[in-house]
Order: structure tokens, then sequence, then C-alpha cells
């Protein structure tokens, strides 16, 4: 019987890390990571970063390239796929479910005003009972920057994303996320386990660019046909994990 393998992706900064690891044994049977020196970190003004989202996918597609032709593997042998990635990123989206800008990344700081004077306006009871944090610098913050600076491309946005949650769209042509993801982004509230309403509404956000929510332990989708033509896995392999 041929071996099996578990797929894991980690959609770094830096780089996107591909992984094979045997179903019986737990041993990692090669890992690679593309690009060799470091992935390259848009800042067109102090304290900002950006990076391309389809350069993601090209990385994971040279990445994952490199351990199939190391191991010999075929798409058959992968029974599940797992993604972990950069956390706090905003990826926008259109109607074709294409990127409208470059992602701005976790470590880029232009949103900071609007967390501040979220918490501020909100109250530390509410967004500290709530969200279990300040809105801060994170997701649903960098989105009020995009709304207020580039209202026209707000406007044509038909899902916000993660990181991981745009691969696994690449992966599987579905968009979707996880509670885990959304409250990474301060989109969460913990009290109602749902969507953090208030937050959406003081910004101006309409519900509807959040993704499907999904349960972060599950088989949240699967391998699409175009992505398995493209990347050469098995159409139907379950993605059944990610988080940041």
């Amino acid at each position: 019987m041929e071996k099996q393998f578990f797929l894991g992706f980690d959609v770094g900064s830096s780089s996107v890390k591909a992984s094979l690891v045997e179903m019986e044994s737990g041993q990692c049977a090669a890992s690679a990571f593309f690009p060799e020196s470091e992935a390259p970190i848009k800042a067109v003004r102090a304290g900002w970063a950006e990076q391309s989202p389809e350069n993601w996918w090209q990385y994971l597609k040279q990445s994952l390239r490199k351990i199939m032709d190391e191991t010999g593997a075929k798409g058959e042998q992968i029974r599940a796929i797992g993604i972990s990635y950069q956390m706090h990123g905003l990826v926008c989206i259109d109607k074709e479910l294409k990127p409208l800008r470059d992602a701005i990344i976790w470590c880029d700081s232009r949103a900071v005003p609007y967390g501040e004077r979220a918490f501020n306006d909100l109250g530390s009871d509410l967004c500290l009972g709530h969200l279990l944090n300040s809105p801060g610098n994170f997701t649903a913050s960098k989105l009020a920057w995009v709304k207020e600076n580039e209202p026209e491309l707000f406007d044509k946005i038909y899902k916000i994303m993660l990181p991981g949650d745009y691969i696994a769209l690449k992966l599987s042509g579905e968009c979707n996320t996880t509670a885990s993801g959304l409250s990474e982004g301060m989109l969460w509230d913990f009290q109602e386990n749902r969507p953090a309403k208030f937050l959406m509404d003081y910004f101006g956000f309409p519900e509807s660019v959040l993704p499907t929510v999904v349960p972060t332990f599950s088989v949240q989708s699967q391998v699409c046909r175009a992505a398995a033509e493209e990347l050469g896995l098995k159409e139907g392999t379950p993605i059944g994990y990610r988080a940041g």
C-alpha cells in the first residue's frame, strides 16, 4: 500500500512553506519553502507593509512542487490539507474572487489611530468584554482605513479575507473563514458567539463582507477541480484546518 500523507502550508510574510507528513509515522517526509530569499514587502510610506496575495499563491505552487518532486508523492496520496498563516492581514476581493489591492499585512501600522479611536469611543468594558482586546491595529481597523482612504475600492469589496482564508479560497473556490480567524481581526464577539456587530456598525461595515463562518476543526472545504489541475492534487481532498 502506498504511503499516505498530510499536506501543510505555512503562509508567512518571508516565504510560503509546504510540508508532507506521513500519516502512519507522523514524520515529516519533505519540507520546502519559496522564495529562498525573503519575499518582498512593499512599504511606499513609513509604517506601511503590503504584499500581493497572488504572489503567496505562486510561492505555494513552487514550494509544493519541490516536495512532490523530492518524494515522488502523487496527489492521490494526500489525505488532507492544513493551513497556517501570518495573522491580522487584510485581503479584499471582488465578486470575481480577485484581490482588489495588495494585502495590508500584520506589520503595517497605518490603522493604529482607527483602533485607538474605536476603543476610546466604544469603551474598554465593551471591547475587552466582547472582543477580549482593543481593536488596535488588527484587521477591522485596517478595513476602516480602506473605507476612509479608498472609498471607491471599499464599495467594490465582495468579501474580506485573512491570508489563510485567501489561500483556502484559491484551493477550494469557496469564501469562508473561522471564528478564530475573525477573532484575530477583532471581528468576533465572544459574548454573543457571532461576528462583532457592534464593531461592524461602529466602522460602517456591512456584515455581507464577511465570508461564511465554518468550524476551525472541521472539513472546511475541499480542493476544487481548477486547483487540483493547477497543483497536481486530487479533487475533493479535504481542507481540514486553518489558523494563524
